[in-house]
């Protein structure tokens, strides 16, 4: 196990460049461990399954996955991927697409699509979008939600699962986390460009009202006795 996550640990460690644009860096940083991502992120990525098992997939359902790369979060649905008419995975990193393309392989209604989360959209509305552990990774968050939200349909579902820190008075009813938290969390995983923001989740329930969320922690490879805070949430967009 520690020989597979050496390449993807000195990536880590080595962090992502602040050179180029945010494809650029992207790409720099996630094609010499992609074919290596999947596995040690099993154990860092929480929450995946918890999210997609929320999520209302309907018969002949449109479905959109923001910030997709490797695909592997499609295999969370199981049986359920096969009732959606059309499934697009969008991301801007060439070398994860790469890694979904082997998973989507028979998969007719899943199509893969480079390109950035804030800009594209579908040509038609869509019945479900879905971050997973992309938003953090987004400069523009707020663009890539308000993108979001504008190709749902009125009572669409908006779902994501993310790391994230509290604002430091989080007020009754919610997760409050201490000083060391919010200190450390956001400089760990800042250093590989993924930003951990209380605004993310804040905005997000303004944004829907009508929603979940949930917030946990879990553990980080290799950090013995660490653990990160991260949340689940699933908005309806009013009809």
């Amino acid at each position: 196990m520690i020989g597979t996550d050496a390449r993807v640990v000195w990536q880590l460690l080595r962090g992502q460049s602040g050179q180029g644009s945010h494809a650029e860096r992207l790409q720099a940083f996630y094609a010499p461990q992609a074919v290596r991502y999947d596995v040690f992120r099993e154990r860092l990525l929480h929450g995946r399954q918890a999210l997609v098992d929320r999520l209302d997939v309907q018969n002949g359902g449109r479905m959109v996955e923001m910030g997709g790369g490797t695909g592997r979060n499609l295999l969370f649905f199981g049986d359920r991927l096969s009732a959606l008419d059309d499934v697009c995975v969008v991301d801007l990193c060439p070398a994860l697409l790469d890694e979904a393309r082997k998973k989507a392989a028979g998969m007719s209604n899943v199509r893969l699509v480079e390109a950035d989360a804030v800009t594209w959209k579908p040509e038609t509305p869509v019945d479900l979008v879905y971050f997973s552990y992309s938003l953090t990774m987004i400069p523009d968050w707020q663009g890539a939600i308000d993108n979001a939200l504008m190709m749902l349909r009125p009572g669409g579902q908006l779902g994501v699962v993310d790391f994230y820190v509290s604002y430091p008075g989080s007020g009754p009813g919610r997760v409050r986390h201490g000083p060391a938290t919010r200190w450390f969390w956001p400089k760990w995983f800042g250093h590989d460009g993924v930003r951990l923001n209380p605004a993310h989740l804040a905005y997000l329930k303004r944004a829907m009202p009508d929603h979940e969320a949930f917030e946990y922690r879990g553990r980080v490879p290799y950090l013995f006795g660490l653990t990160v805070p991260y949340y689940v949430f699933i908005g309806r967009k009013p009809i």
